[in-house]
């Protein structure tokens, strides 16, 4: 079983990737959240993971990921931030109680290829918004 541990991820700024550290914050119902502080508690970047088993005895992995921006506003002098907008990403993995290893490690290899920028297909529609035809 996995311990809850502080996570490295690479962003892609150019040229040289930014390394953004989550780490824990708490485990609430079996997801566990971690959290890159910004200093402002609105302004966190969040990331959580979790596992459960459904009626049928498949197996629900979810990993989402949470990223505020934030800008400070002026109002009759007074200085606050606020959320101005917010990226977010979601991604579950559902197995069969019968599937290999090699299976799922498959399957998650499958899906970090196809997000790589090489790709047209996928980096056309979540970076650049572009429909399919």
């Amino acid at each position: 079983m996995p311990q809850l541990q502080n996570l490295s991820v690479l962003d892609r700024t150019s040229p040289t990737p930014v390394e953004h550290i989550f780490v824990p914050r708490d485990i609430v119902n079996g997801v566990a959240t971690l959290v890159e502080s910004t200093g402002i508690p609105i302004g966190n970047k969040l990331f959580s993971i979790s596992l459960r088993t459904t009626p049928d005895g498949r197996y629900k992995a979810t990993v989402k990921m949470t990223i505020p921006v934030v800008q400070t506003q002026t109002v009759n002098g007074v200085s606050t931030p606020v959320v101005v907008r917010t990226s977010r990403f979601s991604a579950t993995f559902d197995y069969d109680p019968t599937s290999s290893t090699q299976e799922r490690t498959d399957l998650v290899g499958m899906v970090k290829s196809c997000l790589d920028t090489a790709d047209p297909l996928t980096h056309g529609v979540l970076v650049d918004l572009q429909g399919v035809y």
